[in-house]
């Protein structure tokens, strides 16, 4: 019989457009009267506390951490929460996140008498892994899949083909999976679902992105301003990103060909390209959007990309 009572979500208090209700954390009974954390979240005292006081509650004692990555909205609280707890730190073997060990891929962590098995899931970032519980059948996904919306996927710390090879994989090795319990949003009730409207999301974006260039040789901030009309243009720098990361892609797969353009970003352009987040958001939220959309690495000049 499946069961996940043993799983426990304790959401941090940083609600964001990026973020969504806020990072997700999981309190994982483990028998023995041990418990695992995944994914601490960010800097908070509040909801350290908050992960401990979920254990004490329950009766357990919290001796794993783990990590689905490394970004500052998932990581920071693991330091703190692992000096309180004694717990030993577990992250991919290239994450810059301090920690004791290394997670094993495509391999195990076990605490107490729970497993749980590591997938090594790079595209998001490439010190990403996904996390399966068998005996609740669900996947724990950080910033692969997200509980509503999507994910995004930005240049030099994500790519997109190792993405969507990640998605390929998780649709092609876990059909048993019933529930995704990603690092943002509410529980996912069906995986499978889940797993396919995300790979599709991307095939149709980049179909698009194809179309788009029909037309003819293009800039980012060209080809945002044609295929996102109807998106506020607070996303844009996001939306910027994406498309870089799927032209990266068809350019290195000789689908479309890059062209320097000889002139300095206009204003405009720079302002959708290299956002000083900063500027107008919170120094939290600020260094999250710079994480996930890479834009701590400044575009200093235009392309045009074309299709060959």
């Amino acid at each position: 019989m499946v069961s996940d009572s043993h799983i426990a979500l304790v959401r941090a208090s940083n609600p964001s457009p990026m973020t969504l209700s806020g990072t997700n954390s999981y309190l994982v009974d483990c028998g023995s009267g041990e418990a695992l954390v995944i994914d601490p979240g960010p800097l908070d005292e509040r909801h350290v506390e908050s992960l401990v006081a979920e254990a004490v509650r329950r009766r357990l004692v919290i001796t794993t951490i783990v990590l689905t990555h490394g970004h500052p909205d998932h990581a920071p609280a693991a330091a703190p929460l692992a000096r309180v707890t004694g717990a030993v730190l577990w992250a991919h073997p290239h994450s810059a996140v301090p920690h004791d060990r290394d997670l094993p891929l495509e391999g195990e962590v076990r605490a107490g008498e729970h497993v749980l098995r590591v997938i090594d899931a790079p595209g998001h970032t490439f010190d990403h892994v996904v996390f399966y519980d068998e005996r609740a059948q669900t996947l724990f996904t950080g910033d692969v899949i997200l509980g509503e919306g999507s994910v995004v996927i930005a240049p030099p710390g994500g790519a997109m083909r190792p993405y969507q090879r990640t998605l390929e994989r998780l649709a092609r090795d876990f059909p048993n999976a019933r529930t995704i319990r990603g690092g943002h949003g509410p529980l996912v009730t069906d995986a499978r679902a889940k797993i396919e409207e995300y790979i599709e999301h991307r095939r149709e974006r980049e179909r698009q992105l194809i179309d788009a260039l029909v037309h003819g040789p293009q800039s980012i901030p060209q080809l945002v301003a044609r295929m996102y009309v109807e998106t506020p243009k607070a996303l844009w720098p996001a939306a910027a990103r994406q498309l870089m990361a799927h032209l990266d892609a068809l350019e290195s797969e000789g689908s479309v060909k890059a062209t320097p353009i000889g002139r300095p970003l206009t204003p405009e352009e720079d302002e959708m390209l290299n956002p000083a987040w900063a500027t107008f958001v919170d120094a939290q939220l600020a260094e999250v959007l710079e994480a996930e959309l890479g834009t701590e690495y400044r575009i200093e000049r235009l392309q045009l990309y074309g299709l060959l």
